[in-house]
Order: C-alpha cells, then sequence, then structure tokens
C-alpha cells in the first residue's frame, strides 16, 4: 500500500504545490518516504527523501520545481526495504527521454521478472518491483508508442499495481485489469488530479470525475485528457481491506462511501454479535466510524476509552515489528473517569498479528475497566496479501492457526467476536466475484506461487 498522485496544471509554479496538498492527504497511506517529480525545461526534476512529507519538503525545495505536469508517491514498503534508494518516484533516463514511475501495488512475479532482465545484461538501483515496471515500459517505448507500450507493459506484469507515470512531460495513469488499488481523476480550473483517493482530489479543490477503470489508462499531453482501454478482465479484485481500513473515511472508492461502509459494518457487527455493556468506544481511529454504528444500532453508549496521541502515525503500516508494538504505548492512553468500573466495548477494524489488541484491552483494564469485550469490524485475517498489504507470512496472523477462544485468551478480552463474511459483503454492497477477499478466505484471484487460485 502507497499513495500515488499525478497533476497536470497550466501554472507551472503551482504544480508541485499542488502535488505536495493531494500528498499530503494520502500520508495515512504511507509514512516510510515521499518524493515529487515534475516535467518541465525539457526534463524531470525528482526530490524525494525518508519521512513524512512535511519533513520531505519545503517552499524552497517546492519553489524549484516548475512544471505543467508531476508524479507523486508516499511508500509503504511490501517489495524492497525501507531505505532512500527505494523511495519514489522512482527516475530513469533512456533513449526516450526520461520517465518517472509511481506504483501502488504489489507484482506477484517480480523475482521471475527481474531474472529476466538481468539475464539481459540489466542493473538494478534498487530492490524494488516498481524499478521492474520503470525498466520494462523504458524498452517497450523505444519501439511502440504509449498506447501500445503500456499494453506490452501490462501483458508483462502479474499482480497488482496502479500508476502515475511521466514520460517527459507527458503524464499517464494506468490501474491494472483486475482493479486490486484504487485510483480515480479530477478536474479543476488549473488542470486535472489523479490519485489514489477521492480525499486528496477534494484537498486540491478540484471536481471529482471518477474512478479509472480497471484495465484503463489516462493520458494527459498538452493540456488534453484521454482515456484508453489498454486490457480486459472477466473479473474484479477491488481490495476489500480498503474498505475496511485502509482508505480515509471521507473518501469514495469505485462508487461506495468508506464512511457509510464502515457505518454499516458497526451495524452489522452489533446485530450479529449483541454484548451486555455500559459504553462502546472505538479503538482510534481506524475503529471510529464502526463503533458509532456499533452504538447506534445497539443502544449502547457511545464514549471514548482511549485518546490517541494525534502526532504518532499507524502502527499496522509501520515497517518493524518491534517499531509497531513500541508505538502503541505512545500512540493512545485510556480515559480512567470513563471506563472506571463499567463492562467496554472495544470496537476495531481487525485484529492482524494481534499484538497491539492485547496492549489494548490490558490497557483499557489498567484503567478499571470492569470488562473488556472486543468486537472486529472483519472476518477473522488467515492468509498472506501478496497484492500490497504487510501480512506476507501466515505465521504472523494470529488468527492463521489459532480459533477464535484461543485469540479471545491471547488478547485477554472477555469475550470477542468478528463481523461475518456475509455481513462484510451486505455493508460494502459489492459482489463477492468483484472484491479481493483473499486474505480472509485464502482464495487468490490471480495465480500467486503456492497459493490456491480462485477464478
Amino acid at each position: 500500500m502507497c499513495g500515488i498522485v499525478g497533476v497536470y496544471c497550466e501554472n507551472e509554479s503551482l504544480t508541485p504545490h499542488i502535488t505536495y496538498y493531494a500528498l499530503f492527504s494520502l500520508q495515512h497511506r504511507g509514512q516510510e518516504s515521499a518524493g515529487i517529480a515534475v516535467a518541465g525545461n525539457s526534463s524531470i526534476t525528482a526530490h524525494k527523501g525518508m519521512g513524512l512529507v512535511t519533513q520531505v519538503f519545503d517552499e524552497r525545495i517546492l519553489s524549484r520545481m516548475n512544471g505543467k505536469a508531476s508524479v507523486g508517491h508516499v511508500r509503504y514498503s511490501t517489495t524492497g526495504e525501507s531505505r532512500i534508494e527505494n523511495a519514489q518516484p522512482l527516475l530513469v533516463r533512456s533513449k526516450v527521454g526520461s520517465i518517472a514511475v509511481a506504483h501502488n501495488g504489489n507484482l506477484v512475479n517480480y523475482w521471475g521478472l527481474r531474472s529476466g532482465l538481468e539475464g539481459e545484461g540489466r542493473a538494478f538501483l534498487t530492490d524494488s518491483d516498481t524499478e521492474i515496471i520503470a525498466q520494462l515500459l523504458s524498452a517497450c517505448l523505444l519501439d511502440y508508442d504509449t498506447v501500445e507500450a503500456l499494453k506490452i507493459l501490462d501483458s508483462k506484469l502479474l499482480g497488482s499495481y496502479a500508476l502515475t507515470i511521466l514520460v517527459n512531460d507527458t503524464l499517464i495513469a494506468y490501474r491494472d485489469p483486475l482493479g486490486f488499488r484504487p485510483l480515480c481523476i479530477g478536474e479543476a480550473d488549473f488542470g486535472y488530479v489523479i490519485a489514489s483517493e477521492s480525499c486528496a482530489i477534494d484537498a486540491t479543490g478540484a471536481r471529482f470525475i471518477r474512478d479509472v477503470k480497471p484495465g484503463e489508462a489516462v493520458i494527459i499531453e498538452d493540456g488534453k485528457l484521454e482515456f484508453v482501454r489498454i486490457s480486459e478482465s472477466k473479473r474484479r479484485a477491488f481490495c476489500v481491506f480498503e474498505y475496511i481500513y485502509f482508505a480515509r473515511p471521507d473518501s469514495i472508492i469505485d462508487g461506495k462511501s468508506v464512511y457509510g461502509v464502515r457505518h454499516t459494518i458497526g451495524r452489522i457487527l452489533a446485530k450479529e454479535n449483541p454484548v451486555d455493556a455500559d459504553m462502546v468506544s472505538p479503538v482510534p481511529d481506524s475503529g471510529t466510524t464502526s463503533s458509532i454504528g456499533f452504538a447506534q444500532e445497539s443502544g449502547i453508549q457511545y464514549l471514548e476509552a482511549l485518546i490517541k496521541n494525534r502526532y504518532v502515525g499507524r502502527t499496522f503500516i509501520m515497517p518493524e515489528q518491534r517499531m509497531r508494538e513500541f508505538s502503541v504505548r505512545i500512540k493512545m492512553n485510556a480515559v480512567r473517569s470513563n471506563v472506571e468500573g463499567k463492562k467496554v466495548v472495544l470496537v476495531d477494524d481487525s485484529i492482524v498479528r494481534g499484538t497491539t489488541s492485547r496492549k489494548i484491552v490490558d490497557m483499557v483494564r489498567a484503567a478499571g475497566a470492569k470488562e473488556v469485550h472486543f468486537r472486529v469490524g472483519s472476518p477473522p485475517i488467515i492468509a498472506p496479501c501478496y497484492f500490497g498489504i504487510d501480512m506476507s507470512t501466515r505465521e504472523e496472523l494470529i488468527a492463521s492457526c489459532r480459533s477464535i477462544e484461543e485469540i479471545r485468551r491471547t488478547i485477554n478480552a472477555d469475550s470477542l467476536a468478528y463481523l461475518s463474511l456475509d455481513g462484510l459483503l451486505e455493508a460494502v454492497g459489492i459482489d463477492e466475484n468483484e472484491l479481493c477477499l483473499a486474505c480472509l478466505t485464502g482464495k487468490y484471484p490471480i495465480p500467486v506461487p503456492g497459493e490456491k487460485c480462485v477464478r
């Protein structure tokens, strides 16, 4: 999971600033590194660094990056280590000129593609799958026009890939044929904004036009916008975890309000798993919207048991387990006056590894709660994700080899209940065959080495 942006703006000095604000709105999608590449004066200027958008960029840097087209990226690594060499956009130079690529997703055939390119004598500066995409595209553009090059590129890639690309001063966006990762486009007086989520379009003052369709490319050249069909697929595989956790609740993804989905998740969760309690509290922030729905449906008072330190990032997307565990202690604190002597229901979006959930339950108990009940706004996560979410092994997934009762004891809750798969599908409102549910079912929509594929 990463956040990507593409901007076309007639005002060259405004372009990097619009890109900055769009990236800032997508900060929740990645906190390891940030970068912007701008096409101007017959070349591409790029700046990137480790850390948050506000740490990597300032007015001095942005003022030097003039041009009409740009791409931007915030990174959360799945393939490739967390280091500056892997920060994006990745910039390559070839006979066709300069190419900058920002990628959200994960290629499952990365190693096969890399081995093939190395066999041809290609050298790599990173261990990121995005460099594979950049090198393949560069080679295709030597012999083909943009549309044909994208078709050839798409035929070689297997996995999830939403892309924003600069080829010299042409801005291109592409969404893989199954639509794993979200991508949308907006229009404003200044030009166009392409982004992973609609909240980034809103932040720039642009008007949301529509989602980029799976297998569709957006090409903006000299201010002219064109939608081009690149690839077709018999099915879709929209990532259900976008609705459960990853996207911002104020975004609209593939026609569905993320806030609306999460609120409905809470209502259905309350219907499926009633509990005798005095208060309902979210595990902030990702459990907030669902906990409101839970409270409204159950009639139990909504009251915060935990207050979040807003200056601490999202623990789930931190790259190391040690960092995740440490950050829980400084990320939130219990409100003793709210929970003391009460039966508390905690609502969270999911349980991945279980370590954070245990620390949160213990924190609320230590603040004087009489009972702590845990409700989860998704089914158990039983299988790793190969398409861009950092759940790489079954061993780190608490639900892959434990019963719900065993998990309950592990996290030290008085009761534990998950949303059913049917309940999740009802809340999302998208046909089961149009979603990727692999982390919940173990059935993958495309072939993954060693895993079961379902068509």
